[in-house]
């Protein structure tokens, strides 16, 4: 466990660390248009790929709005970020490694992973507890200025 917890957090901080490999060895304009973050969320098939720098690399399981809720789909910039965040409207629900990008929704951890790959949130993207802390550290290091959420149906 701790081997896995080891080896994915190399590749994350490997990634930020080509990228600004990257920015400093072609200037800034080319690093700015080559050092992105996309985040493509498939409502139908309540999968999440993110790609970096135009590669896919990871493709996670999500959940997100279940029955009577709602999923906001379109392309977003994160606006805020919390590594710790209690939702004030459920009932201070924890959402760890909170990426907000959209008023209250965002991407963020749920301790519900059975339900993940399945509608079930309130509207947030739900992510494994895992791969809510690499994306989130992903958005950290390179920015949420260069950090797309796409969301689709």
């Amino acid at each position: 466990m701790n081997k896995i917890f080891s080896s994915r957090l190399i590749n994350v901080a490997g990634l930020a660390l080509a990228s600004s490999a990257l920015f400093f060895a072609i200037g800034t304009s080319a690093a700015e248009a080559a050092s992105k973050i996309v985040a493509r969320i498939d409502i139908s098939k309540q999968r999440m790929r993110v790609l970096v720098d135009g590669r896919e690399t990871f493709e996670w399981k999500v959940s997100t709005a279940g029955k009577g809720y709602v999923t906001p789909t379109g392309s977003f910039k994160p606006t805020r970020m919390h590594e710790m965040w209690y939702s004030r409207k459920y009932d201070n629900a924890p959402m760890p490694h909170s990426v907000f990008f959209h008023g209250g929704y965002a991407v963020h951890a749920t301790p519900h992973v059975k339900r993940l790959g399945s509608p079930a949130s309130h509207g947030c993207i739900r992510l494994h507890p895992d791969n809510a802390s690499d994306f989130y550290q992903l958005v950290q290091a390179f920015g949420p200025s260069n950090t797309s959420i796409v969301i689709v149906n």
